[in-house]
């Protein structure tokens, strides 16, 4: 049985929606700590929330896929454990599937200590294939303390727990190029309807509305999953992302099909379905903020995380580099979340150790001062991220509680919802390709994932 939230008593999936929406709309131009550093905004004391034992030399490491400034932020977290327990902590740099590439390091004999999976179906896999080791006792009281019982229960299979969810991700967020806006008077969208005529605004402005990253397909899926959350409601999407419904059924037809409202035109995406095709997600992000007041997109489609590559551009957050929640196709607008677990693969003192500290908000700290990253750790002090943008977002987060839904193809067998190139990924971007073959999508979708079930 896949693991995923008890939705039966959660009932309303977007309470947080109009929250994040007015939180968003108060942190434009008055954003005073975008470029501060840390301490000049908040002042946030460093002393220790958790006790870690000593490890006098012991050597671990842990992987992810995890890459650049995302990569570097993290290792600052490692060197404060380092310093607190005398262990050593190498990074491990992972590639997708992460699954294959652990199967590949255990198979050698030499898996890592720890790893950071970032799908729901990971976890599952792991567990079923017994690389996964329960979490200790020391971790299960700081996710005790500093967790909702949402994401404690998205990291457990089968009533035990094995997942750290160290890191999360809004996935429900438009980030737009404001000088664009501004020149084009265009406004923030709050339809789907409204979406697509901003969209046809601003090319009459002589700017290409939208970027793409559509080398990269859980850029993809993400889209995808937002129209249907919205459009179709949360207990359909429970349903699909179970399988308990077929990816042939009229509300993946009806999602599609709005989807490719704006997929089946050309002019509004930068470069084309083919030029999206060939961008990598960083790369749809600072095309969208780069090149002055003509740069090659006015908005981009992802997560909270996009404050990582708008920082490789001289755009300021909050000011030249705005965001607003993604636009309701249905009666409400989504509210999408991904997340990254941490997972002990050996029977260790220093794993489970590591897995205590991701746990505590001391390490949440360090990531959320860094930038793009927001914790789903309850008990981390809002002050600690840099910006209001990032603040008013981690805010909505924890105050969404339980009230959210995963991402759809994270809580999916990995090699239908996150393989590079096959399953999901593959058959939407061959939507992206021919978003008129509505139908044909549908059958290769369902076939994919008929398969990744049974098997």
């Amino acid at each position: 049985m896949r693991t995923t939230l008890r939705t039966g008593r959660i009932s309303v999936v977007f309470a947080a929606v109009s929250a994040l929406a007015l939180a968003l709309a108060g942190c434009g131009d008055d954003d005073d700590g975008a470029n501060a550093t840390p301490n000049e905004t908040n002042g946030n004391q460093s002393a220790s929330t958790v006790q870690l034992p000593r490890l006098n030399g012991e050597k671990l490491q842990i992987a992810a896929v995890w890459s650049g400034a995302e990569q570097k932020n993290f290792t600052k977290v490692l060197k404060e454990f380092e310093k607190r327990t005398g262990a050593t902590v190498t990074f491990v740099p992972a590639q997708d599937p992460i699954v294959n590439f652990l199967g590949t390091k255990i198979a050698g004999g030499a898996p890592p200590d720890v790893a950071m999976l970032p799908q729901v179906g990971a976890i599952q896999q792991a567990v079923e294939r017994k690389w996964a080791k329960p979490v200790g006792a020391e971790a299960k009281a700081q996710l005790a303390k500093n967790y909702s019982t949402g994401w404690q229960q998205l990291g457990a299979v089968d009533g035990t727990q094995y997942g750290v969810y160290y890191k999360a991700a809004n996935k429900s967020l438009i980030w737009y190029n404001n000088t664009v806006f501004e020149n084009a008077g265009a406004t923030e969208p709050k339809t789907w309807k409204e979406f697509l005529a901003t969209a046809e605004t601003i090319s009459a402005s002589g700017v290409t509305p939208v970027s793409v990253g559509g080398a990269d397909g859980w850029v993809l899926t993400d889209w995808f999953e937002n129209i249907y959350l919205s459009q179709a409601g949360p207990e359909k999407y429970d349903q699909l992302a179970q399988h308990k419904i077929k990816w042939t059924d009229p509300s993946v037809k009806a999602a599609l099909t709005t989807l490719g409202e704006l997929f089946g035109k050309p002019a509004l995406i930068a470069g084309g379905a083919d030029g999206a095709l060939q961008t990598e997600f960083p790369t749809s992000v600072t095309q969208t903020f780069s090149g002055g007041d003509q740069p090659k997109a006015a908005m981009v489609f992802e997560g909270d995380f996009v404050t990582v590559n708008i920082a490789q551009t001289k755009a300021k957050i909050g000011t030249d580099a705005k965001v607003f929640p993604f636009p309701a196709v249905g009666a409400q607008p989504p509210v999408v979340t991904g997340g990254d677990a941490a997972v002990a693969l050996k029977d260790s003192k220093g794993a489970q150790a590591l897995l205590t500290f991701l746990a505590s908000s001391d390490a949440a700290k360090i990531s959320a001062e860094s930038g793009g990253f927001i914790s789903p750790n309850k008990s981390l002090d809002l002050s600690a991220y840099p910006n209001d943008v990032q603040r008013a977002i981690a805010k909505a987060l924890i105050a969404a509680g339980d009230n959210f839904r995963f991402d759809m193809s994270d809580q999916m067998p990995q090699s239908f919802g996150g393989t590079p190139g096959k399953g999901e990924w593959k058959a939407l971007q061959d939507f992206l390709k021919n978003p008129k073959d509505v139908a044909g999508a549908q059958q290769r979708l369902e076939s994919d994932a008929a398969k990744a079930y049974k098997s």
